[in-house]
């Protein structure tokens, strides 16, 4: 199959997330959109649950899903996000996959995420919080199409969503459409697995910044700030390439 529509557009899009880096917000933006058809976590669902479906078609192997993702793309352009609680290896392995689709990632800081992580899932392990394997994700990308890809930061989501939105079109090929930052509250059908990850989400109606106090932090918990301590240096190279509001990575 061939990577880009005749626009020379992807016809694949992924968003790669640590867990609780807002990831499902940009999801549910990005099905607003009427030129995408969207995929909420089918690798996690598939390591999670032992199963998944795309089109409608039972999925539980991790190859199998790459092809029913190329399969589905051959109709419709497609975007999926993914959380890198799980590695992937298969996905790592396939040099077209790697290059066939329009990789991007999208941050947020590791001390929030921990936090987060920690509330809804006090065994979490320091692999789990995600970073080292996003970081792994992004520069097995990067080695196989030999460009820097898109890293989105969430704090830029949230204070100038239209510019960061933009810059993100912009370098993924699809047309900024300003109507869909904005959109009805609710919990979508696709969370239902797994609905207490997505609370936050279904409460949105847009990009803002919602004030959480958590009762551990890595400030005050030994553990936590020894994920932090071990997570950072991976956040800390994918931030020095996040994208700009104005389209460019910072440098």
């Amino acid at each position: 199959m061939n990577n880009s529509d005749p626009t020379g557009n992807p016809r694949i899009i992924a968003m790669w997330s640590a867990p609780r880096s807002r990831s499902t917000a940009f999801l549910r933006m990005m099905m607003e959109r009427e030129d995408l058809t969207t995929l909420h976590e089918p690798f996690s669902h598939l390591a999670d649950f032992g199963s998944t479906e795309v089109a409608g078609r039972a999925i539980e192997k991790e190859t199998e899903l790459i092809e029913a993702i190329r399969e589905l793309a051959r109709t419709t352009p497609v975007f999926f996000k993914d959380t890198t609680d799980f590695r992937f290896p298969e996905v790592l392995a396939d040099h077209r996959f790697l290059t066939e689709a329009r990789h991007t990632f999208i941050i947020r800081k590791p001390d929030e995420v921990i936090a987060s992580h920690y509330a809804l899932n006090p065994d979490v392990t320091a692999d789990d919080i995600g970073f080292g394997r996003l970081h792994e994700l992004f520069e097995a990308v990067g080695t196989a199409t030999g460009d820097v890809p898109v890293v989105v930061d969430s704090d830029d989501l949230l204070d100038r969503p239209a510019e960061t939105v933009r810059a993100y079109c912009d370098r993924v090929g699809l047309p900024f459409l300003p109507d869909t930052l904005n959109w009805e509250t609710g919990m979508r059908e696709e969370w239902r697995r797994a609905p207490q990850w997505h609370q936050d989400a279904g409460r949105s109606a847009g990009f803002t910044r919602a004030a959480r106090e958590y009762e551990f932090t890595v400030d005050n918990h030994p553990t936590l700030a020894d994920f932090h301590r071990r997570q950072l240096p991976y956040y800390e190279a994918l931030y020095r390439h996040r994208l700009s509001p104005q389209g460019q990575p910072h440098r």
